[in-house]
């Protein structure tokens, strides 16, 4: 079942030419030209980068949202960085003065002004240390030294407290882009409103001539550190709605005063002048980002910028598999404490992108969580002093790191087995093996159970179905009845029929129960048993086909390693199994295109085959058994 990467002889097409370890490979230089699979982005990013445009990246983690803001920062120009100056405001002095001057100036002008108050305040203290002394001197010679030291530090005092103080009159540098190589990039995910917006920081001593300028405690946010760079939020709808308000006013303004955000802090009397904060935004989030997303802010990206969908996988092809080959070259130097890739732990990582894409001829482009295979790999091979990391050390670590809901599912089999929550042999009536996935990523086997019983109501019969079943799940299970009616032929009106998700705790979701859920009611239904080394997957269109469903290959692994010896999964789906070498010889995968298919391969007993006919006889057979996906949340 599985498309193999690749052969020895098969190197030069697929990878452009023959490489020993991902040193001989050459990484480019620029973000923007190392990213993988993205190539409309690519080019969308180019352009908005050129024309000063925000974009907004909608996507699932880890497929390079935050690497594009990157790299669109190394594409603005560095001529246009400016450094901001806050100067204390004679006339105000809660209303700080902003300046603005080219990227390196600012740091020159507030060692300037420092130079300047340093020389301004030695001749001051050089000065009254002579006539501190001339006092003194003066003292002693008419006999009265007692109160010329007294009058000596009464001047001292009183100069210290009115003279008026020349470092109060230094600006301060809010934003500094001094030696920048490459404009601002400024990730501003999760930040709170003084963070983003800039804020004033609290003064306990506000008298007594103790207190600090109001210039001097202004702190700029991340809006004005992004000043002719990139601001990038991801997790947009996580802002609340007043910073979102506020971050469109710095879009539509190009500049934002700073001022205290907290309302009992003695800042919130402070304002600046309006601060600089021509930034591009790049807004990022996954689908629901949109929908608690301000909808002014939205529509302002859209009507100046770019919106952009990020792909999940591309197509498994020679060019692609060659990119592939760069990125794990790029992770080995980007982390740069790990030995380089050999060929073969390259095919498997490329064999691991095909499994992870879940779809056919394709390779995943959830870059991030490959990422994590390639430093874990490179981890053991370091641990072991070896100079180059093999494919050994990459399945080594697709063993070790094991995502959560992985270790999740192998305890939950272990627990299922320990109590026998599901069955392996023989053959029970309206009981079925179904499979569902648990957090993307790890398959279970979720025993699920049927039975008929008299209606406890005179007037119809019901479908009751239990395991903290979502609102979807509920109402997709009321069909059942079309199973019952098509199927077998009986009136049911008499009856209610119980549907059991076995342990379920967490709830129910999903869209591949269908077909084991319609398999148990007909076992129920008319005494048959279901083999119980079967397990299965897949939905039911109207008419009985059998439809595709996601996470194939997690769920035949999780049936092999629990002991099941054969799986049903949909005939779409077919090419989509890639399961791991140590399952190959466990477990037989018979792929179904009805539901007459299904009752054959998982029925048993003489009865079987009265159903089956019965099945095939009716040529308008019609069902509606569109369960969601079965999954544990």
């Amino acid at each position: 079942m599985e498309n193999d990467t690749t052969t020895s002889g098969e190197e030069i097409e697929l990878y452009g030419e023959s490489f020993d370890t991902t040193d001989s490979i050459d990484v480019p230089k620029l973000l923007i030209d190392q990213i993988i699979g993205q190539e409309h982005a690519v080019e969308v990013v180019k352009k908005a980068a050129s024309q000063r445009r925000h974009v907004m990246m909608i996507g699932s983690p880890g497929t390079g949202k935050s690497l594009l803001a990157k790299a669109m920062a190394e594409l603005l120009p560095k001529e246009e960085l400016q450094d901001i100056l806050a100067y204390p405001n004679p006339e105000d002095n809660n209303n700080p003065k902003i300046r603005s001057v080219p990227a390196g100036k600012g740091r020159e002008i507030v060692m300037a002004h420092k130079m300047e108050a340093q020389k301004k305040v030695q001749s001051r203290n050089m000065l009254m240390m002579i006539l501190v002394f001339g006092i003194i001197i003066y003292s002693f010679y008419v006999g009265q030294l007692l109160w010329g030291i007294i009058a000596a530090i009464m001047i001292l005092l009183l100069t210290r407290q009115f003279m008026p103080k020349e470092e109060l009159m230094i600006p301060k540098l809010i934003v500094s882009n001094y030696q920048k190589e490459h404009a601002s990039f400024i990730d501003a995910t999760g930040t709170h409103a003084g963070a983003l917006l800039g804020d004033v920081r609290h003064d306990p001593f506000q008298s007594g001539g103790l207190e600090t300028p109001a210039h001097d405690r202004v702190e700029s946010g991340d809006i004005h550190k992004s000043h002719k760079g990139v601001l990038f939020i991801d997790e947009i709808n996580t802002l609340s709605l007043e910073s979102q308000q506020s971050l469109l006013t710095a879009l539509q303004e190009r500049e934002y005063p700073i001022t205290g955000q907290s309302e009992r802090s003695s800042g919130a009397l402070v304002k600046t002048e309006p601060v600089p904060c021509d930034f591009i935004m790049v807004a990022a989030g996954n689908l629901d980002a949109m929908e608690k997303m301000h909808p002014a802010l939205r529509s302002r990206i859209k009507g100046y910028g770019y919106e952009l969908f990020m792909r999940e996988s591309m197509e498994d092809t020679p060019e692609n598999r060659k990119s592939l080959v760069r990125f794990v070259a790029q992770e080995v130097m980007r982390d740069g404490h790990i030995p380089p890739f050999a060929k073969s732990a390259v095919d498997e990582v490329i064999r691991e992108a095909q499994r992870r894409a879940g779809r056919k001829g394709h390779l995943t482009l959830k870059l991030r969580d490959l990422g994590g295979l390639v430093r874990v790999a490179g981890d053991i091979a370091h641990s072991e002093e070896v100079k180059i990391v093999t494919d050994k050390h990459v399945l080594a670590a697709k063993k070790m790191a094991r995502s959560i809901e992985q270790q999740l599912a192998d305890n939950y089999l272990e627990r299922k087995k320990d109590y026998q929550l599901f069955k392996k042999l023989g053959g029970a009536v309206g009981r079925v093996n179904g499979l569902a996935v648990m957090g993307g990523d790890s398959g279970i086997v979720l025993p699920i159970m049927a039975e008929v019983t008299p209606s406890q109501s005179s007037s119809e019969g019901r479908v009751i179905a239990t395991g903290m079943l979502k609102d979807i799940a509920k109402e997709a299970v009321q069909n059942v009845s079309a199973v019952i009616k098509n199927v077998t032929g009986k009136n049911v009106i008499n009856h209610d029929i119980h549907i059991q998700f076995i342990g379920t705790y967490e709830g129910v979701e999903g869209d591949s129960a269908s077909i084991s859920i319609a398999t148990a009611v007909i076992s129920a239904l008319e005494g048959i048993p279901i083999d119980q080394s079967v397990a299965m997957t897949g939905s039911l269109s109207v008419r009985g086909d059998v439809l595709p469903i996601g996470g194939v290959t997690y769920k035949i692994e999780a049936a092999a390693q629990a002991g099941i010896k054969k799986v049903i999964i949909p005939k779409s789906n077919e090419d989509d199994v890639l399961i791991e070498e140590a399952y190959r010889d466990k477990i037989e995968i018979v792929p179904v295109t009805s539901i007459i298919e299904v009752i054959e391969h998982s029925l048993v007993g003489p009865d079987k085959n009265r159903i089956v006919e019965k099945l095939q006889s009716l040529a308008n057979f019609k069902l509606n058994l569109d369960l969601p996906d079965v999954v544990p949340v």
